[in-house]
């Protein structure tokens, strides 16, 4: 089970000021292992996010309580052995996220609303995720895949992430499925820039980003894909 505690911001940014802060993070920081070649300009990350019947931790974020959290299964690939069972708390300025990796088959099962298979697990995390998600009668909500170019420097903690291309379906969950129809969430000329760190920032790399500081985002963006569906099921 990995644990990270970090402060986390977010950033709505232009094609534009992409191209140059892409340049200047290319210059200065590390690549993420995972990126790839300069072709690919990333890697595929794709979430299925869970939440109660009244759309409690959604309803938490837009509300802005102070204290909340957020349940996901998360995989990089369709064909991945193994998906990540995640819970990410707010803690007044720090961001809590805990991952446990489990395997293809349990994932599916718990996709299918079956959370038993977390029994297996001798971590603790497994034992809780497992009350909260029947205690609270979470369900599935809506997938949220997006291309992900990461940037990491071990002082504090930083990492610098550019999404974009962020989809979303909220009829079909199955994550695994290679054919999954998705439905664009965001301008795809937009990017999210999120920065995590712990205690500060390091003075050059708050200088890169002082010229997006006006631009701060708060939605999430499993937020952003649930306004969308819930405007289409409104219209409908």
């Amino acid at each position: 089970m990995n644990e990270v505690l970090r402060q986390e911001r977010k950033f709505l940014i232009s094609a534009t000021q992409r191209a140059r802060f892409e340049g200047q993070l290319d210059a200065l920081l590390h690549q993420d292992a995972h990126n790839g070649d300069l072709m690919q300009g990333g890697y595929q990350v794709r979430s299925l996010y869970f939440d109660t019947l009244s759309d409690r931790d959604f309803n938490a974020k837009m509300d802005g309580v102070e204290e909340r959290r957020k349940m996901r299964l998360r995989v990089y690939h369709p064909q991945d052995e193994i998906a990540f069972l995640e819970m990410k708390q707010k803690q007044g300025s720090n961001q809590l996220k805990r991952s446990l990796p489990i395997k293809r088959e349990d994932a599916q099962r718990l996709i299918a609303g079956d959370f038993t298979p977390l029994l297996n697990y001798k971590e603790a995390f497994a034992a809780e995720c497992y009350a909260i998600l029947n205690r609270e009668h979470y369900l599935p909500k809506t997938v949220v895949e997006y291309r992900r170019k990461a940037y990491v420097l071990p002082e504090n903690s930083i990492r610098i992430t550019l999404d974009s291309d962020i989809q979303a379906n909220e009829f079909h969950y199955d994550i695994f499925d290679p054919e999954l129809a998705m439905a664009p969430v965001l301008d795809p000329w937009k990017t999210i820039l999120e920065v995590k760190y712990n205690h500060f920032l390091l003075t050059y790399v708050r200088d890169i980003l002082r010229s997006c500081n006006q631009s701060e985002l708060s939605a999430s963006k499993y937020c952003m894909a649930r306004r969308i569906g819930l405007r289409y099921t409104e219209f409908y």
